[in-house]
């Protein structure tokens, strides 16, 4: 495989509340950033200190599919949405896709190969978890401050029992994700 490569990552797929986040990231072969890992592996200060680098030297892009478009394709599907979403918004096209993950998405237009664990086997797809977790990190301390009580800005939208103790007490708000389960059974 060789040209521009692309890796792929998305995150948010388990929250109950907030967008699905991905980016796809073609790394300079030539100037790799120092310290790049899986972003689950990265504390929060080396998350931002790589996360420079990459914006630096890499081709990045970075899109998200939104609540509806959760609630109407499923979690899935709109993953897989901005996923392409993110690969078509690169500056150049690549001429292949490493996807983090065992399935390629549908209506995906270039050569592509899933990769399971893909952000701990490429440094590409590594530098796209790392992306795509800062960027919808930073979207739900932004809603957070928004909508108080819920404790977005520590949870990122995922159902802790905070969270979910918050559904409760303050309610469902439009940045819930309506068809899962606990939100569902709230309503």
């Amino acid at each position: 495989m060789g040209g521009r490569v692309a890796g792929v990552d998305e995150v948010g797929r388990g929250p109950l509340a907030g967008p699905v986040t991905a980016a796809a990231v073609v790394l300079d072969p030539d100037c790799i950033p120092d310290g790049l890992d899986d972003s689950k592996k990265l504390t929060a200060r080396k998350r931002e200190a790589v996360w420079d680098a990459i914006l630096e030297s890499a081709d990045v892009s970075v899109a998200h599919a939104t609540v509806s478009e959760i609630e109407e394709l499923n979690i899935l599907r709109a993953s897989h949405l901005a996923m392409i979403r993110a690969l078509d918004g690169l500056r150049n096209r690549p001429d292949h896709a490493l996807i983090d993950g065992t399935m390629l998405p549908r209506g995906l237009t270039l050569p592509a190969t899933p990769v399971v664990r893909g952000d701990a086997q490429s440094l590409s797809i590594a530098a796209a978890s790392i992306v795509a977790k800062i960027c919808r990190d930073r979207i739900m301390v932004d809603l957070a401050q928004q909508h108080p009580g819920y404790g977005w800005e520590t949870n990122m939208g995922y159902p802790s029992k905070s969270h979910r103790l918050a559904l409760e007490n303050l309610g469902v708000t439009p940045h819930h994700r309506r068809t899962f389960k606990p939100v569902h059974k709230m309503l």
